[in-house]
């Protein structure tokens, strides 16, 4: 039987710190996850934003619940040349149904900011 490996493995997202009030991921400059000028291309980006920040959403409900992106906004500022890209997720607000969280995201090796977000989260009863 051949075991399966989920896609955030084989494009390195690993966590740094997970806390109920912070999260932060980082994940390679890889050449085969840039874009044509050789920075992070911007997809993968924005995944690793929407994982830190729903990992961290996830953390502020009830054993009960599960969160889902409702919104995401990211401001692209400098792209991410050296890396490792590293995600940095705040607590902006949470409610009970709706949790807003800001993810920084910079190029470590430059100590460059890259990108800032903002997003929320619906909190969704399971099923």
């Amino acid at each position: 039987m051949t075991e399966t490996v989920h896609i955030l493995h084989l494009l390195g997202y690993r966590m740094v710190e997970e806390t109920d009030e912070r999260v932060v991921m980082e994940m390679d400059n890889r050449p085969d996850l840039t874009n044509v000028r050789g920075a992070l291309q911007g997809g993968l980006v924005a995944t690793l934003i929407d994982i830190a920040g729903g990992i961290l959403a996830g953390r502020n409900v009830g054993a009960d619940q599960d969160v889902t992106t409702a919104d995401l906004t990211i401001h692209y500022v400098a792209p991410v040349v050296e890396g490792p890209a590293r995600a940095e997720a705040t607590i902006v607000r949470a409610g009970k149904r709706l949790i807003v969280t800001a993810v920084d995201l910079y190029d470590v090796a430059r100590d460059r900011l890259a990108a800032r977000a903002t997003l929320s989260f619906a909190v969704l009863d399971k099923r």
